[in-house]
Parts: C-alpha cells; structure tokens; sequence
C-alpha cells in the first residue's frame, strides 16, 4: 500500500493501486477496477492482506454511518465543447 492513508470515502482524489487493481476514492462510492492474482505464494499472501485491509477499512466505514437504501443516480449536465 502506499505510505498516504487511504480514508474511503474521505474526498474525490485518492487513488491506491494493489496489483493491478486499482481502487479511486470518491465521497460516494468506491471505484474498484482491474485484476489481480492471488497466488500461492508469499507475494500472493502479502496482495491478500492489502486488499483484506482495504476492505475492512470500507466495511468500518460503512458501519459507522446511517445508510440510505440506495443512492440517487448521479446528476448528468453537459456542457459546450470548448474545441468547436
């Protein structure tokens, strides 16, 4: 992981990246994309612990505040293209 603390759902900038994944803090969501291999080693151990830490660091965040049912759909707008 890196040295920065990941805080889910802190702010809109974070990014962390464990393996090939990699997972963007939002104050709404959690965006996890890519892959990874878990393999049945030592490095495959230590990829599983950062992801099991993430994880429950989302979960403990989750828990600890009043969740609705399900969140709106986002607010679309558009705007002119600056390029025409």
């Amino acid at each position: 992981m890196c040295a920065k603390k990941f805080v889910p759902y802190a702010n809109e900038s974070d990014v962390l990246e464990i393996g090939s994944l990699t997972i963007e803090n939002r104050v709404d969501r959690i965006s996890i994309s890519g892959d990874i291999d878990l393999t049945l080693d030592k490095p495959g151990l230590a990829l599983a612990k950062q992801l099991q830490k993430l994880l429950a660091d989302v979960v403990a965040q989750l828990e600890k505040q009043a969740l609705p049912d399900q969140l709106p759909p986002p607010e679309v707008t558009s705007v002119a293209n600056p390029f025409e």
